[in-house]
């Protein structure tokens, strides 16, 4: 398996980090803790979107936190795709991998509200519609 694009990992690490933003930011919590949760968690990507997601700094997409989310939720699907074109098994474990980690940012603090856990589902259903 070849490394991503320049374009690729663009997409990667928008989906990547948005995913972790919109959780973070659906349900007041400690944003340090639930920032560091996250980064950690970053370790259960696939060692070639890992190492896509970590040649750059990451973008989000312009506008209101809606058009963050839109943007966020289609660069997840184009992850999937971009993932699944290369490897099926590794786009299975490039969306568990980003579950995960949002699941992580959402618990960080303790507990998981009612917000968080809306958006971990549009999160999950952007992965899964890709496929």
């Amino acid at each position: 398996m070849g490394g991503y694009t320049d374009a690729e990992g663009k997409t990667l690490r928008t989906a990547v980090y948005g995913a972790m933003v919109l959780v973070s930011v659906a349900d007041e919590g400690e944003v340090d803790r639930e920032s560091h949760a996250g980064i950690r968690a970053m370790a259960m990507l696939p060692p070639a979107v890992r190492g896509a997601v970590d040649a750059g700094a990451p973008e989000l997409p312009a506008g209101s936190m809606a058009d963050v989310e839109i943007g966020v939720l289609e660069a997840l699907r184009e992850s999937v795709a971009l993932v699944s074109a290369r490897s099926t098994a590794e786009a299975q474990a490039f969306a568990n991998a980003v579950v995960a980690m949002c699941r992580e940012v959402a618990s960080a603090d303790g507990r998981v509200g009612r917000a968080e856990n809306a958006v971990l589902d549009k999160v999950r259903a952007a992965l899964t519609t890709a496929r």
